[in-house]
């Protein structure tokens, strides 16, 4: 009996602290789930820009969809380095890139900075291209001297790899050689010109300064060029084919809906299990609390991105986790019908429906495997809520359902009506 007591007030515990961290969070590690997780585009409003891909149509199946590998990888790493850490980008067809930016304040300015293809050149007064940007391995910005002034400015250091450095070594002989006083070597990046430093000796190395000179944010521009190179040349022009804003007015209304749909989804499955299973029912639903709250702390620590089909996924695990506890109970009710005792069928009904929820189970998670892995866009968001649902359905649903019907029987809470067998 006190072991029985020590264990329910241990379960209470615990299912308490869960929804305390759920909704008000612990420390700086668990955030509230208001705060921890993060709302996609959908629900938190934001722009949608739909690039397609312009490449000859002589490129062949196979090296398109490597080229939008790497471009859409490009991209990504661009939106990273650009602080839209919560975007996404995935590819939609076969020459079309999607990238979706919540939150975003200036979506003009986010297309101008994405749409930048970050083609560098080194260009003479001709316009004969010396250098491109194959050759440069990274870009970091620094603030140091540059000159024999020993004055610290902003600027941009380049590497090059050997072919940049031979390349480089020819540049400045032949600009170094002219006599018309054009005795400069411009660095273009998407045809503008950045900075067109004046060369008067050859340069044989393999690091290159770009001097931002008197710009308005001189720091801030040096930063942006040196994330922007960083991210890498696309391998083909990306061409803005859509833009799409969705207002923040929807996003509410869409988690507001969504999230009432699933209150309500909770509920009904609770009355369900009550009014069929009585007494399993009722611990069936302080089960299904605990697994709602700890589904919330996982996301919120997870800093999972949560969109309108990530929040289906929450909602179609909800059924799912109480699924296992209907195959034990009706497993229970079989065994108690057969005039076993209480703590027999309840040994017994898990034993026998272990098999079956494995089963079931473990295909749900394949399916959402495969989708995780071939899927992009909203599709990553719903699998990876039903990934983390279903994992925590069987872990709490199985454990704690079955400690706490033993629990009870220790409590002396025996009377078979309670456990629907008479």
């Amino acid at each position: 009996m006190k072991k029985s007591i020590l264990t329910l007030v241990i379960v209470v515990l615990v299912v308490g602290a869960l929804l305390f961290a759920a909704l008000h969070g612990i420390g700086d590690f668990i955030q509230p789930v208001s705060k921890g997780v993060v709302l996609g585009l959908d629900l938190v409003g934001g722009s949608e820009i739909t690039y397609e891909a312009k490449v000859p149509d002589t490129l062949d199946t196979t090296e398109l969809e490597a080229g939008m590998e790497v471009a859409r990888t490009m991209m990504q790493q661009r939106l990273d380095a650009l602080g839209y850490t919560e975007a996404t980008c995935y590819i939609s067809g076969e020459r079309r890139l999607v990238v979706e930016i919540p939150s975003v304040e200036d979506p003009e300015k986010a297309v101008q900075q994405l749409g930048a293809t970050a083609v560098v050149n080194f260009v003479d007064a001709d316009g004969k291209i010396w250098l491109s940007g194959t050759e440069i391995e990274g870009a970091e910005y620094e603030f140091s001297p540059i000159d024999s002034t020993g004055i610290s400015k902003h600027h941009v250091k380049l590497d090059l790899n050997a072919d940049g450095r031979s390349k480089l070594r020819d540049a400045t002989t032949a600009v170094v050689s002219r006599s018309d006083g054009k005795n400069y070597l411009a660095i273009q990046m998407d045809g503008e010109e950045i900075s067109a430093p004046y060369v008067s000796e050859v340069l044989d190395t393999d690091a290159v300064v770009i001097s931002i000179g008197s710009a308005e944010d001189p720091e801030g521009q040096a930063r942006y060029l040196a994330k922007i190179i960083s991210a890498g040349r696309l391998p083909f022009e990306l061409m803005t084919a859509k833009q799409q804003t969705i207002g923040a007015s929807l996003g509410e209304k869409s988690l507001s809906t969504s999230l009432t749909a699933g209150l309500i989804g909770l509920i009904l499955v609770m009355l369900f299990m009550i009014v069929v299973y009585r007494f399993m029912g009722l611990i069936s639903c302080i089960a299904l609390t605990a697994y709602a709250a700890l589904f919330a702390v996982a996301i919120s620590v997870l800093h999972i991105n949560l969109s309108l089909p990530g929040i289906a996924g929450i909602i179609l695990t909800i059924g799912m986790a109480v699924d296992a506890n209907v195959i034990i109970f009706e497993r229970i009710k079989e065994e108690l019908r057969l005039g076993k005792t209480l703590r027999f069928a309840i040994e017994s009904g898990y034993k026998r429906a272990m098999l079956a929820i494995i089963d079931a189970n473990v295909t749900t998670m394949i399916a959402g495997f495969v989708l995780l892995w071939q899927g992009s866009g909203t599709i990553l968001g719903f699998a990876r809520t039903l990934l983390i649902g279903v994992a925590l359905s069987m872990l709490v649903m199985l454990v704690l359902t079955k400690v706490l019907l033993k629990t009870a029987v220790g409590l002396k809470i025996t009377n078979l009506k309670l456990y629907c067998a008479e």
